[in-house]
């Protein structure tokens, strides 16, 4: 059995992580740490793990020795706290924003603080295991995307590789209210945010950097926030190469993604859900990707789409455990979404 551990497991993520960790075969969780929540039943803040476990929040300073230990602690916080969390286990997967960007300067131009640690940067793997597997293979140390971004990079990397798209590429993203945690701010209220189209990052949203660092390409990025509680979906415009045509970009995503368990290359050409959509996706650890050219036109719309609670984030975690400790890399990740929804 995998003994692992989550700290900071009272919030959306940390919930969803239980949720995972709980119904994996090969895994024992051995410790969900709150600073605010020890010695309460970690169902009384996560209802749907009501009769699955009878785990209790315990203080961060309890802590034991663990084979793999999840942080989703906040930015900023995880990397001052990094060497701390590398002395408990074996493999630290960080599901915060502190690892994400190799650059220092970079990071410090999009999160407004200095790097901390940026001693640690190149000894994380990126965890998207469709772009990095054979270094999960044996990576101690993990990063997984965030939500937008691993949208973004799955459903733009194959055409950036393949050398079919040039120039800029331009960004429009709707995630919903779970993407912004589990503590409510104004912001999030409910007579705010009900029926709201809030364009919350007109520029400089953070998972540009993200997307830029894995593609290449120069990635202008906006967010809004829309009236669902999970998924995230992403419109992604670039310009095409010379000569570059439907076929061109259709075998492009399937040379890249055939027999991924998680990638699912959407193309149908009629119909309700000819294009991605996140609502059929919620609880599952699918990306769908689709794209339209308009005929004549220079440029392609990429459309990608997740549950940002899954494959954009704890999800994705677990499926870079999998692939770390050599276990099938669809285990405790069955769960194929529900519609209607």
């Amino acid at each position: 059995m995998i003994r692992a551990a989550v700290v900071g497991a009272a919030g959306y993520i940390g919930g969803e992580l239980l949720r995972l960790l709980v119904g994996h075969p090969q895994v024992e969780v051995v410790a969900a740490t709150s600073r605010t929540l020890q010695g309460r039943q970690v169902d009384g803040v996560h209802p749907n793990l009501r009769h699955r476990t009878k785990l209790t929040f315990s203080a961060e300073d309890r802590l034991g020795r663990c084979d793999v230990l999840f942080l989703a602690t906040p930015h900023r916080e995880t990397m001052q706290r990094m060497p701390e969390f590398l002395e408990k286990a074996g493999v630290v997967i960080d599901l915060s924003g502190d690892f994400r960007l190799s650059d220092p300067d970079v990071y410090e131009d999009y999160y407004g603080t200095a790097h901390e640690a940026t001693g640690l940067l190149d000894s994380f793997v990126q965890g998207l295991p469709e772009l990095h597997r054979e270094r999960l293979r044996t990576a101690d140390r993990i990063s997984v995307p965030g939500c937008m971004a691993s949208a973004g990079i799955l459903s733009l990397v194959p055409l950036a590789e393949a050398g079919l798209i040039t120039g800029e590429v331009t960004v429009d993203a709707r995630t919903g209210s779970s993407g912004s945690g589990a503590k409510a701010g104004a912001e999030n209220l409910h007579a705010e945010r009900s029926g709201a189209l809030r364009v919350f990052a007109p520029t400089r949203h953070r998972h540009e950097a993200e997307i830029a660092q894995a593609t290449g390409h120069t990635v202008r990025m906006s967010a809004t926030g829309v009236e669902a509680v999970r998924g995230v979906q992403l419109l992604s415009r670039a310009h095409l190469a010379e000569g570059v045509d439907e076929r061109a970009i259709r075998s492009a995503y399937r040379g890249r993604y055939a027999g991924e368990p998680f990638v699912r290359i959407v193309a149908a050409r009629r119909g309700l859900h000819r294009f991605p959509d996140a609502k059929i996706l919620s609880g599952s650890n699918f990306c769908d990707i689709g794209f339209a050219l308009d005929r004549g036109a220079s440029t392609v719309t990429v459309i990608a789409a997740l549950d940002n609670l899954v494959k954009g984030g704890a999800g994705n975690a677990v499926q870079c455990m999998n692939v770390r400790f050599g276990e099938p890399e669809e285990r405790g990740l069955e769960f194929t979404g529900l519609h209607p929804n």
